[in-house]
């Protein structure tokens, strides 16, 4: 049987995407071990990402809510999201496999801009994914990446956000599997995806428990927001095993979840088939996918992360939902706060602190996954009005 968590994962494509899902099995377990590999990752997210990022103690935040809170800063990664991680390991991985193209999908454009990053780099052509909402949004995301020698296509079909560009993403893969490399940013697709995204990724949380050990502190309970699911994968994998640590992951409730308009997969939705995995999805009696909302294109997915999936009912992961107005409210704050513009997904996570810290019994050390920086983010938050449906 194909890698599960629990009753989550697994491979749901068609009969001939599978000798490409084996293919690309047997080189990411392969250079996972690779020393050579490995050597050349490292130094390349040590001198070219700028890793380790830095855990900041964020001093006025823990003042105004009483209790140590600490800010994990991947937003100060190169191309400013943790999503470089990923996309930089996944194509030295396809260079490695002598793969020549790569592709991918992305919501808010991070994802996007890294792998049209990786790909300059590293010398390989790039074609990337985008719903034409999220293209508008993320304009500037747009720009950089062609600016990077990357092609975009926007995706006209549907809701034309996320959900429809990675639905592009897999049909163009589909059809010429031998030469091109889908480079997933998130940890959500058919197996091997899930496993190998959050192995790339879960160089957040073994240099957050470092860097906590350094400074003699024990982590209480780890927050991240949770769209399609690798930012928080990356920073709970290190702690999955240490019960004592709460991992709380905090999805887009939109304008409500009792409203249509939302993305809180976890909390509404149920088990099904999106995007060759089994997982939580969003969808109706007939088992049609829902539209989905988020002030965040990087949230507004109608699934989740298997691992996530698995976590939620086994009861070790929390899951919460948080509005757009909420979220909002958060971004200011931190600006105000700390003088940091977090992104409006990393905010997600920031807006739930208010109601959790005000619930806490004891003094607790909190970490906050800053997944990325805001600068993507100004249009959407100078035009914001409470109850927008964005597209």
């Amino acid at each position: 049987m194909k890698r599960y968590y629990g009753e989550f994962g697994g491979q749901f494509l068609p009969e001939s995407a599978m000798f490409a899902l084996s293919e690309l099995e047997a080189g990411f377990l392969k250079f996972r071990k690779d020393k050579g590999f490995k050597k050349e990752l490292s130094a390349l997210l040590k001198n070219y990402v700028g890793r380790p990022t830095p855990l900041y103690f964020a001093k006025n935040l823990s003042q105004k809510y009483g209790h140590e809170i600490y800010l994990k800063r991947e937003d100060l990664n190169h191309t400013g999201a943790h999503k470089i991680n990923n996309a930089l390991a996944q194509a030295l991985l396809a260079k490695k496999m002598g793969k020549k193209k790569v592709i991918a999908e992305t919501g808010a454009g991070q994802h996007g801009l890294a792998t049209a990053t990786a790909a300059a780099l590293l010398g390989l052509e790039c074609e990337i994914f985008m719903g034409e909402v999220d293209a508008q949004r993320q304009a500037l995301n747009v720009y950089k990446i062609e600016l990077l020698g990357a092609r975009v296509h926007a995706i006209t079909k549907g809701l034309r956000t996320l959900k429809e560009a990675t639905t592009a993403a897999i049909g163009a893969w589909v059809s010429d599997l031998e030469n091109l490399f889908y480079v997933v940013g998130s940890a959500v697709g058919p197996y091997p995806y899930p496993q190998m995204v959050t192995h790339f990724q879960s160089i957040i949380g073994k240099e957050c428990r470092a860097q906590l050990k350094k400074c003699a502190k024990k982590p209480d309970i780890i927050i991240a927001a949770v769209g399609g699911g690798s930012n928080a994968a990356g920073i709970f994998y290190e702690f999955l095993k240490d019960e004592r640590v709460r991992l709380i992951g905090v999805e887009a409730a939109g304008l409500g979840v009792d409203t249509p308009y939302h993305a809180a997969t976890l909390t509404r939705g149920k088990t099904g088939i999106i995007h060759g995995m089994k997982t939580k999805v969003l969808q109706d009696e007939a088992g049609n996918i829902l539209p989905v909302h988020s002030i965040s294109a990087g949230l507004d997915y109608p699934g989740v992360g298997p691992l996530h999936a698995h976590l939620c009912a086994s009861g070790r992961g929390e899951y919460v939902a948080v509005s757009d107005d909420e979220c909002v409210r958060a971004l200011k704050e931190l600006c105000r706060e700390e003088g940091i513009i977090p992104a409006v997904e990393s905010a997600h996570a920031l807006a739930h602190l208010k109601e959790l810290c005000a619930n806490l019994k004891k003094k607790s050390v909190i970490v906050v996954n800053l997944s990325g920086r805001g600068d993507k983010d100004m249009q959407t938050i100078r035009d914001y009005k409470k109850g927008t449906i964005y597209g």
